[in-house]
């Protein structure tokens, strides 16, 4: 028989506290927030549809950007054991200098619409984490004023080669005397993606609201307190280059760019040069062949072409081509810190993130971003200590195992199969 007792009221409150309240109400929704999906709910909450699909959503039926998401969880990690992770080093170096962690923050366009703080919280929020940023050509805060906001982190500039060449031309000598120290050459926009939910939110320049819109927007008053009270949204990069938005966006696309712009635009910039929008390991192969310090695998975030090649999946390939001659960033589908170091284990040097970062600004501003960043650094450190490695560099590709819904080397297998049969 179990001994039984009247439990005493001091033994009690041993075994349970009562967690403190938390009077600040962003504050509290930033702690309650575990995940970078949970961010991106608190987001949708607070954030008119338009804006927030515009973030959220990806062309056409959304199918590269889903692919690139379901990659990361169809992975199979392999830990190592008996390794002491009593600490272990997120610090790696990538285009000439040091980052704390293997991540930055992407180039985002129209950042100041998702929420005011825009690029200054992103910048401020980096440079304090010792992560870089990197600003967009469509950037809604100027490269003056985001060195401002990150004047000793790192600050990194991306660049679109705009029909207009002299505007392009103007904007790569204003980074360099910001001290920007590396240049994102885009060459994944020939022309503009297909984004349905943005044409059917009306978000589209100049905007064409439907009363659905309207009315999805009007719960949300903190947002358009925000929206009406703060400075002009704009390019602000371009505000001096004259034109309606819509021209900067349409001038911006060129389909004419190509290897002889790329030249020009590498002799122009004194910093570590890199080259965005990378999809085949024949692209790969010639920028290495070129002396590009960089190259990134994108699919614009599934913005562009849909059905595109997913990044994650192409990252081996590309690696064991040219990993020893070029730096590899990968971008795309990076909602967890163990899709950064998967991606480091299989031979990316660093990562962007884009949608994680936008999802914390929409969530709370500076502080969201600032969450952004721990969940990731949080995410990343425990994954490492499960793997049990303690630095960067003892990552590599026995550690993961990408599991065969997209695979290519299944694909290619198959098709290896086929032509043997005739």
């Amino acid at each position: 028989m179990v001994k039984r007792q009247i439990p005493k009221p001091a033994e009690i409150f041993e075994l349970m506290k009562f967690k403190k309240l938390e009077l600040d109400p962003k504050k509290r929704r930033l702690d309650a927030a575990l995940t970078i999906e949970d961010l991106r709910r608190i987001a949708k909450r607070r954030t008119p549809a338009a804006a927030f699909d515009y973030t959220d959503g990806a062309a056409e039926g959304e199918i590269s950007m889903d692919r690139s998401v379901q990659a990361f969880e169809d992975i199979e990690f392999h830990p190592s054991i008996l390794g002491d992770v009593s600490h272990v080093d997120t610090t790696t170096q990538i285009l000439g200098g040091s980052s704390a962690m293997p991540f930055g923050i992407a180039p985002t366009g129209f950042t100041r619409l998702m929420q005011t703080e825009g690029e200054i919280a992103g910048a401020s929020a980096a440079g304090e984490a010792g992560i870089p940023f990197t600003l967009s050509t469509l950037g809604t805060t100027s490269i003056e004023d985001v060195r401002a906001a990150n004047p000793y982190g790192r600050n990194w500039f991306q660049l679109y080669v705009m029909r207009q060449r002299e505007i392009s031309y103007g904007l790569v000598e204003r980074a360099a005397q910001a001290g920007f120290d590396s240049l994102f050459f885009t060459v994944d926009t020939p022309v503009g993606g297909a984004r349905l939910r943005d044409v059917r939110n009306g978000f589209s320049i100049p905007p064409q609201l439907t009363p659905k819109t309207v009315l999805n927007a009007l719960p949300r008053p903190w947002w358009w307190w925000d929206f009406l009270t703060t400075e002009k949204l704009e390019f602000a990069s371009l505000s001096e280059t004259g034109g309606t938005v819509g021209e900067l966006i349409d001038s911006a696309m060129d389909p004419t760019i190509d290897f002889d712009d790329l030249a020009t635009i590498r002799g122009m910039w004194p910093g570590k040069f890199a080259v965005k929008g990378v999809q085949t390991v024949a692209d790969a192969k010639r920028l290495a062949d070129l002396g590009v310090d960089a190259i990134v695998l994108s699919n614009h975030g599934g913005r562009q072409l849909d059905r595109a090649p997913v990044p994650f999946e192409l990252l081996p390939e590309v690696a064991r081509e040219v990993g020893d001659d070029v730096e590899i960033i990968i971008d795309t589908g990076i909602r967890n810190g163990a899709d950064i170091v998967a991606s480091l284990a299989l031979g990316a040097d660093f990562t962007l993130i884009g949608r994680a970062y936008l999802y914390g600004l929409m969530a709370g501003g500076r502080a969201g971003v600032d969450r952004t960043i721990a969940i990731l650094r949080e995410q990343i450190e425990r994954t490492m200590k499960l793997l049990q490695v303690s630095t960067v560099a003892e990552l590599e590709p026995s550690h993961v195992t990408q599991l065969s819904r997209f695979s290519r080397a299944d694909r290619a297998a198959v098709d290896d199969v086929q032509r043997e049969l005739g």
